[in-house]
């Protein structure tokens, strides 16, 4: 049995584009004491949202199931980590290495000693967790905006 998909290549290249630089740009704040802690969480909990609320505020994602919204946020969820570990990790290991600086003292231990195999290897188990966590908050996020669209008729 043949499924044929139709893959709207379009969308698919906003929803990632949006993603990459909002993880780029909450890997750069992350790097910031106090701040990072909230932009970590930001990133694993809200970025689908956020790019859902967007992508259907200029017309260019019309959520007709569940199903849609599940599938945007979990790839904006895993797109977004991995656009965040691009900018996170080489930053925080060059701080750790040559400087002794780390914006996160747990993490900087760990990025001291890994080898590139595990820091890739931990960025995508963390990009899966950042995928189901935004996927849930892409399916909260259809039905508020559902919530909301039966408010104002």
């Amino acid at each position: 049995m043949i499924i044929c998909m139709n893959i709207n290549w379009i969308l698919l290249r906003q929803i990632t584009i949006l993603s990459i630089f909002f993880g780029a740009l909450l890997g750069a704040l992350t790097l910031i004491p106090f701040v990072g802690t909230i932009s970590f969480i930001f990133l694993l909990c809200f970025i689908s949202p956020l790019v859902i609320w967007l992508l259907v505020k200029y017309n260019c994602l019309s959520l007709e199931s569940t199903k849609d919204s599940i599938i945007v946020g979990a790839i904006s969820g895993f797109v977004s980590f991995l656009g965040f570990s691009i900018i996170y990790v080489p930053i925080s290991v060059i701080l750790m290495k040559l400087f002794h600086l780390a914006a996160n003292y747990g993490v900087g231990l760990m990025l001291q000693n890994a080898t590139f195999f595990i820091l890739v290897a931990i960025s995508i188990f963390l990009a899966v967790v950042s995928a189901t966590i935004n996927a849930f908050t892409g399916f909260l996020t259809f039905y508020i905006l559902e919530l909301i669209g039966a408010d104002n008729k």
